[in-house]
């Protein structure tokens, strides 16, 4: 029978646990993280280009008061604008039987 001279191993401190699991997640992470993309991504497209803006009055909106109305309450506020041209209009839509649209 052998016997030896070295102390029985000790339990190791919570101190010792607590620092080794710490260091284990941290470099876990580190390496999960080093998986990220390669960076070869394409970058994303470029925005629409804005509508045209409005230089004359639709035929289809001067069909009735009520598509005129709508037509004149959906252009944007502004006062740098050039006005309509209505070339492509004959003339504007007018009836004495219908009553008047409420604008905001």
């Amino acid at each position: 029978m052998t016997t030896t001279t070295c102390p029985p191993p000790e339990r190791a401190s919570s101190f010792a646990r607590t620092s080794a699991l710490v260091g284990l997640a941290t470099v876990t992470s580190l390496l999960l993280a080093a998986c990220g993309g390669n960076g070869d991504s394409p970058p994303p497209p470029p925005p629409p280009p804005p509508p045209p803006a409005v230089t004359q009055v639709p035929v289809s909106a001067v069909a009735t008061d009520a598509s005129f109305e709508m037509f004149a309450i959906s252009l944007p506020r502004t006062d740098t604008a050039e006005p309509l041209t209505l070339d492509l209009v004959k003339t504007l839509p007018a009836s004495e039987s219908e009553d008047p649209i409420a604008t905001p």
